[in-house]
């Protein structure tokens, strides 16, 4: 260690000795690093009595980094200055904004002994030890732009922030990019248009998109061929990485830690990840803690439904595309039915044409019903959440006002937990937004209300019954 030993360290205040650590630490790391990973630590206190020093994190990701990669490093500095039995205690500030923390204790041993050693990590070479990366395709599609991303209400603060990620995608601010909403909404398009523009922008830079279920692929077969040092190597040489669809690895644990360290790396670098996925972090259950816990660190946007008005520019733009000739009124007609998904008004527009030409006949309404009676399920009034309430709390004979209380009567919580349960079912809503609907709950009690509703499912034929009956007073159609 590159420092001079002074004998009269020791005398002095423990907060001043502290920042004389953080003097010798800056000495024997890069500056960026340093910046990176220590100018953060907040001195607290030290106790003459237990011989600990307590310092203060940000966050339980920088915490681990530190244990990982600079344990050694602390040891040795906290033993010079504040004698060979110091111990450290972390504060890991876990919720900024309501003041929340937990105090953690590393292994003893790995402060007095040195650094822990690190069983079957992967990490790719250094630069003096590897050849320059090889060119790759990038996979994206060349069709899906900013330019033909048409921007309303429901994608609104996506989209600007993806175009200004797409602009400056170096920069330290909303890193990760985690994008979720429902199937067809947009989220492939909104990606796959950010990655474009960084391609077009930075030529040199090596950006790859690939779908959750070709990483899971090429890790298991990297697995199978023993080449699972070269696959993570691979990864990690990639500048912007985008992966869709990544709700398929919930369950598959290996895949989900092979990816963790993998962002650990890239996220280091300042690299650029951008991810997307049909539901958000908090819903992802079977996923990695600490996984999840690196998606929450940068930034979460919601893609929603296009709307009936959004849905009649994307027609009119799809329609000018395939140079069709549509009225106004069946544009509209569409645009009312069908608000579930970007790709079915595709396919709506395609069977149009297709109907138009094959049987010789003009776009009108009629033909427009008939096709969308053929391909999407018409539901000019979607089921909400007020409507499961009315219809849960009608069957059950409570007062629906009862719903929001925090009354814990039992015909209460049982109208409560099935409002949940059958919400979740059936609207498609997120579960923090459908514990905010009713009575301001937060995503874990839906969670839970869910599980309890499921179990009594296989257990009571009575109440089986009960939750048949009020599915079928939705008139769902099939």
């Amino acid at each position: 260690m590159s420092y001079l030993k002074n004998e009269s360290a020791m005398i002095g205040n423990p907060k001043a000795l502290w920042g004389q650590c953080l003097k010798v630490i800056e000495n024997n790391v890069s500056p960026e690093k340093f910046k990176a990973w220590f100018s953060i630590i907040n001195y607290e206190t030290y106790s003459e009595s237990e011989n600990t020093i307590l310092l203060q994190v940000p966050s339980e990701f920088i915490y681990e980094y530190l244990e990982e990669h600079y344990t050694d490093l602390l040891a040795k500095v906290l033993r010079y200055y504040f004698g060979p039995m110091v111990q450290l205690k972390y504060r890991i500030v876990t919720d900024m904004a309501h003041n929340l923390s937990q105090t953690v204790s590393p292994d003893p041993k790995a402060n007095i002994d040195g650094p822990r050693k690190l069983q079957n990590v992967n990490k790719a070479p250094n630069f003096l030890e590897s050849y320059s990366p090889q060119p790759i395709d990038s996979d994206l599609n060349p069709r899906l732009t900013f330019k033909n991303y048409l921007e309303g209400k429901s994608n609104k603060m996506p989209r600007s922030i993806g175009g200004a990620i797409a602009e400056d995608p170096f920069k330290h601010t909303f890193n990760p990019l985690f994008v979720y909403g429902p199937s067809g909404c947009g989220k492939t398009h909104l990606v796959n248009a950010i990655g474009v523009r960084i391609k077009e922008k930075f030529p040199e830079k090596r950006v790859l998109y690939v779908s959750a279920r070709i990483f899971q692929k090429q890790f298991t077969d990297s697995v199978l061929h023993n080449t699972s040092n070269d696959f993570i190597s691979f990864y990690q040489t990639i500048d912007v990485l985008i992966v869709d669809d990544i709700q398929e690895w919930i369950g598959s644990t290996k895949t989900q830690d092979t990816f963790f360290h993998i962002f650990n790396h890239l996220h280091r670098n300042n690299r650029r990840i951008i991810l997307a996925c049909d539901r958000p972090p908090v819903d992802m259950l079977g996923m990695n803690e600490r996984l999840l816990s690196r998606f929450k660190c940068g930034l979460t946007a919601e893609v929603e439904r296009p709307d009936a008005e959004l849905c009649a520019r994307i027609l009119q733009h799809l329609i000018k595309r395939d140079g069709l000739s549509i009225s106004n009124n069946v544009i509209k007609y569409i645009a009312d039915n069908v608000h579930d998904s970007v790709r079915d008004l595709e396919g709506i527009v395609s069977s149009l044409m297709a109907y138009s030409v094959a049987c010789d006949c003009n776009i009108d309404v009629k033909l427009a019903e008939c096709i969308i009676k053929r391909a999407v399920q018409i539901d000019n009034k979607p089921l909400t959440v007020d409507d499961i309430i009315e219809k849960v709390c009608g069957h059950f004979n409570v007062d629906q006002s009862g719903i929001s209380t925090k009354s814990r009567r039992h015909e209460l919580v049982v109208a409560r937990q099935v409002s949940m349960y059958l919400a979740q079912k059936y609207t498609k809503l997120p579960a923090a937004r459908i514990g905010r609907l009713i009575g301001g709950r937060d995503h874990s009690t839906v969670i839970h209300s869910c599980n309890q509703v499921e179990h009594r499912l296989n257990t009571d034929e009575t109440f089986k019954a009960d939750i048949e009956t009020i599915v079928k007073s939705f008139n769902l159609k099939d």
